[in-house]
């Protein structure tokens, strides 16, 4: 029964980012990102060397990421002044849009 628990917790684990991203709009995302370019670039590599790569990154740390720069939590001027106009499906938008882009070198 462990095994069986593993299993399904893995399968839970796997399906949620899924779900996340296919519930947002990735167009809305993409059309939203253009505030974020002049930092992340327009296709997620960072222009500034002070902002982290956004392409490929995982929706889910996006949300969190953006959900605590709004609420304060999370500590950076530009940061928060950027996240306290998003919406919740602002936020999802663009983490799905950034997830969408994969990797890139």
């Amino acid at each position: 029964m462990a095994a069986g628990s593993k299993l399904l917790g893995l399968l839970l684990c796997a399906w949620l980012p899924l779900s996340a991203a296919q519930a947002a709009d990735v167009a809305a995302g993409k059309a939203k990102s253009m505030q974020c370019a002049v930092c992340h670039g327009p296709q997620g590599i960072a222009i500034s060397p002070d902002a982290p790569n956004l392409a490929g990154q995982n929706p889910i740390y996006l949300v969190k990421a953006l959900n605590d720069f709004k609420s304060g939590a999370r500590k950076d001027e530009t940061m928060s002044l950027m996240a306290a106009s998003l919406s919740d499906a602002d936020i999802e938008n663009l983490a799905a849009f950034y997830a969408s882009l994969g990797n890139k070198p």
